[in-house]
């Protein structure tokens, strides 16, 4: 603050004084954490009270799309039998008659499942699908490799009680081929940018194997899932999803999901918590169908920390999920949800005998249930099988050569990642499609035509915040006192522990003219409003806030809640389990701004605009499309191809190989590029800043994006409504067409004034 005005002009009038010395970014970082808490805590029962039939295959279905798991399945009318010159399918033979063969089987275009099938002596009693933890491999679940305890063998186990049994691959957290990001993240990345998600592709893995055992049971053979660790997770969604599924077994996974945003990010799913579809939520649709909920110790991802302080899930966190399953399956149906406990000083292992006798039960309802459902308190009440399982016997006489397990699980990898660049390719084109039926035969048809797609892109890629409670409560402080203008910095309240805030630069005189236009200049990544004001010349910003207040604009510079590095990204990951994302808050808190804003009497509330660089580009892109208050943007250091930018695995320029995974929005591939984004900007007036050095993307990509929104603007007839500056420079903020766009388009307030 350069010079000492009276003491009623260090607020703004209208406004109540704001406290100094608070680091407003920080606390809007926290504060909008704790507002994510609270809707956790408040959604924690979870969707588990009694439902029609027409409401749970609803919901069914709506997790069948979040999941990414709705595609149609190839037809599985057999098992390919993988053998090789150098040996037979068949790799192993294991006590009670059990064989053991590697096989394949057809699941969507370019992927397929491969595993191991177990085959009992004579007709199988069930047959079902056993997954282990990522990265186990098939034949650790048979006892043919690796150092799993005997009672974590239990595909050999059900094998050996007379199950037909296969076990797929569960890709694994490895780095290999993804430029240092846990394999199953790297599929979740690009494949949540297009609707799609890793937990899918390994439901439908495992549905194509139901849909195998459905056709080529010539009697009506149960069909049963279980899984450990990562696999419980798969065994819980593949029976939710699925009512062929007799009975599943989750071992070392059941527990509470409100602090899944501490869990590895392949868990992200968009709305989980909304949809009531925690653990116990998954539940509901498995019920009453046969649940086993072993409370095995559960497993932490190897070289991913839960970052959960208190350790993985204990047996009481269990139980406390399971009451609330109890819910659903009631009085009437209690015995087919159970929970097997180990009890104390017995090894916490999946595959209990306990467990494998109570699924089997299960699955063959006709016998009488010999185990006891859901007890009063966490412990294994003692019930048990009548009679002595088979003993446990390690395989022998093994025939070929196993199978090569580190091809293998690399192979089912790349799948993935190839099915999703393959949607990546074909997503302009159902873009094209999406949008087709909107009318271009005017700037007015074209803005009435946009209406549905705003509102998908607000509810089901960005997400809605409810409205603000109560009044906006102003507060303000003078922050700076320059030549030819005033600095205020100002908060605005949304919820309890949300606010907005921001510097308003008010130029001399101002107050005393017709309204004037206001230029809303927007900060990037980690910073902050003040950065759009002052630093020294080479800033990437070129203190362009300053500036513009010095051409006799009224400026509003946010903060916006992008800062802090994981602080704010964790803000991501508490979002997108309530269907909301950053932008979400963003938006809400660009809303309250605008509210702001058009109640000043020297501001012209039809001319406020939007000006971004970087990540600030990134809200010009999406704040003015779901924001009609907005009359103008100007996007710089962010145009971008931005579907290839986050999805496409040939460009190390792109996200998939930094830590920035808040950049990740669900399904808008297939619903918004930069081009979509831009028309539902139209035929509102919008330019995009590119320096020819900026790596943020390369000239080809942006030049390919924009000549779609440039041929839009030319179908409204309103061409000179949209332009894009080269300049020869870098990331930072021009200043020279992208000034002239906006006097052009919104006045030159020195003149006006």
């Amino acid at each position: 603050m350069d010079r000492q005005l009276p003491e009623g002009r260090r607020i703004l009038p209208g406004t109540l004084p704001l406290e100094a010395g608070r680091d407003l970014a920080e606390a809007m970082v926290a504060g909008i954490g704790a507002w994510c808490d609270r809707e956790t805590a408040g959604l924690a029962a979870g969707w588990t009270e009694h439902h029609d039939a027409a409401e749970i295959e609803a919901r069914r279905a709506q997790v069948r799309v979040r999941v990414g798991a709705a595609d149609p399945r190839l037809p599985v009318r057999a098992l390919e039998l993988q053998a090789s010159t150098a040996g037979s399918s068949l790799v192993a033979r294991a006590a009670g008659g059990v064989e053991i063969y590697a096989v394949r089987w057809p699941v969507l275009a370019g992927v397929d499942g491969e595993g191991l099938l177990l085959v009992p002596e004579g007709p199988p009693r069930a047959d079902v699908v056993a997954l282990g933890d990522a990265g186990w491999a098939p034949e650790a679940l048979c006892g043919l490799a690796g150092e799993l305890p005997e009672e974590g063998r239990f595909a050999l186990h059900l094998a050996q009680r007379g199950c037909r049994v296969v076990c797929p691959v569960v890709v694994d957290r490895g780095r290999d081929g993804t430029g240092g990001i846990p394999r199953r993240e790297y599929v979740w990345r690009m494949a949540f940018e297009l609707g799609r998600h890793i937990i899918g592709y390994e439901v439908q893995r495992i549905l194509a194997l139901v849909d195998f055992f459905e056709f080529e049971a010539e009697t009506a053979t149960p069909i049963g899932v279980m899984g450990y660790g990562e696999g419980g997770l798969l065994a819980l969604y593949a029976a939710a999803l699925d009512p062929r599924i007799a009975a599943a077994v989750v071992s070392g996974h059941f527990r509470s999901r409100a602090q899944v945003w501490r869990e590895p990010i392949d868990r992200d799913v968009w709305g989980l918590l909304r949809m009531g579809c925690d653990d116990a939520g998954l539940a509901a649709l498995v019920a009453p169908r046969g649940l086993v909920v072993e409370a095995a110790t559960q497993p932490r991802p190897a070289g991913v920390a839960l970052g959960d302080p208190d350790g993985p899930p204990t047996a009481e966190d269990v139980w406390a999920e399971c009451q609330r399953a109890t819910r659903v399956y009631g009085a009437a149906h209690s015995s087919r949800l159970i929970v097997a406990d180990p009890g104390e000083g017995r090894e916490s292992a999946p595959g209990m005998p306990e467990t494998l006798d109570a699924f089997l039960r299960l699955l063959e309802p006709a016998a009488p249930p010999r185990v006891r459902g859901l007890p009063a308190g966490p412990a294994w009440d003692g019930a048990g099988p009548a009679e002595e399982a088979a003993p446990w016997a390690p395989p022998g006489g093994t025939p070929g050569p196993l199978p090569d397990a580190g091809a293998r699980r690399d192979r089912q990898f790349r799948q993935l990642v190839d099915a999703v660049q393959a949607l990546r390719r074909a997503s302009e084109a159902e873009r094209d499609r999406w949008w087709s039926g909107v009318d271009r035969s005017s700037p007015e048809a074209w803005a009435r035509g946009c209406a549905h797609h705003r509102a998908t892109l607000e509810e089901e890629v960005i997400g809605r915040c409810p409205p603000p409670e109560g009044p906006l409560r102003a507060r303000s402080r003078l922050v700076y006192d320059r030549p030819g203008w005033r600095g205020y910095e100002v908060a605005l309240d949304l919820w309890p522990e949300v606010f907005a805030s921001g510097l308003l630069l008010l130029p001399d005189g101002a107050e005393n003219g017709p309204p004037r236009p206001v230029v809303v200049c927007q900060h990037g990544l980690e910073g902050h409003a003040r950065d759009t004001v002052e630093g020294p010349p080479d800033s990437p910003y070129r203190a362009f806030a300053a500036r513009l207040a010095e051409r006799g604009f009224v400026v509003f510079a946010p903060q916006n809640p992008y800062v802090g590095g994981e602080g704010f990204r964790r803000l991501q990951r508490k979002a997108h389990p309530l269907g909301l994302s950053l932008f979400s808050f963003i938006t809400a808190q660009h809303a309250r701004a605008l509210e702001w804003l058009g109640g000043l009497p020297y501001v012209d509330p039809a001319r406020i605009a939007l000006y971004g660089l970087s990540y600030g580009g990134k809200t010009a892109m999406r704040v003015p499309a779901l924001l009609p208050g907005y009359c103008l943007s100007i996007c710089s250091a962010d145009f971008n191809e931005w579907v290839y930018k986050c999805a496409a695995e040939d460009r190390r320029f792109g996200y998939l190989y930094t830590g920035e995974y808040d950049m990740y929005e669900w399904n808008l591939g297939n619903r918004c590029n930069y081009a979509e984004l831009a028309g539902l900007i139209a035929p509102r007036p919008f330019m995009v800043e590119r320096g020819h050095r900026d790596g943020v993307g390369r000239d080809e990509f942006v030049a390919f994006e924009y000549a779609k929104v440039r041929r839009l603007y030319a179908d409204l007839g309103i061409p000179e409504s949209t332009a894009i500056e080269f300049f020869d420079g870098g990331h930072w903020i021009h200043g020279e067409g992208t000034f002239a766009f906006l006097e052009r388009h919104l006045g030159n307030p020195r003149a006006e004034g």
